[in-house]
């Protein structure tokens, strides 16, 4: 039997992101939701009127493409500008924003347990700390 080589693991979660993207693409679409804006409201849950930039950074955008995107869900009332202090343009959920992120979290969570479901929970936690761990980037 050979090795598995770094090729092996890095398509092999390749091949699990992209299966986990098109299935929450296709079951959030139900919800009138992508998956790019559901993260953005996932985001926004977390981390209340975070800017633009912070935003476009947290779910692997550009800046203008973020931008681009607010607006749409602005359009949609989805989330709404917040009145700071400074130039940063920052942004809050509005009711009918988080009502989506909450059931956009239950179709996600579906979508996962098709896969790492199958997973024990201690296995499941080593892949967490494995993938944090590679992850340099990660400030955990």
């Amino acid at each position: 039997m050979t090795a598995v080589t770094l090729q092996d693991v890095g398509l092999a979660v390749k091949r699990l992101q992209w299966r986990h993207h098109r299935a929450a693409n296709t079951h959030l679409s139900a919800l009138g939701l992508s998956l790019a804006q559901w993260d953005v409201l996932r985001h926004l849950h977390a981390q209340p009127d975070a800017s633009l930039h912070a935003l476009a950074v947290l779910t692997f955008q550009t800046d203008q493409s973020m931008g681009t995107l607010a607006g749409r869900m602005i359009d949609r009332g989805l989330i709404e500008r917040a009145a700071t202090p400074g130039r940063a343009v920052r942004h809050r959920l509005t009711e009918e924003g988080e009502r989506l992120r909450l059931e956009g979290a239950e179709v996600v969570d579906r979508v996962l347990k098709d896969t790492l479901g199958v997973l024990e929970p201690d296995e499941l936690a080593t892949l967490h700390r494995l993938l944090l761990k590679a992850d340099l980037t990660d400030p955990a």
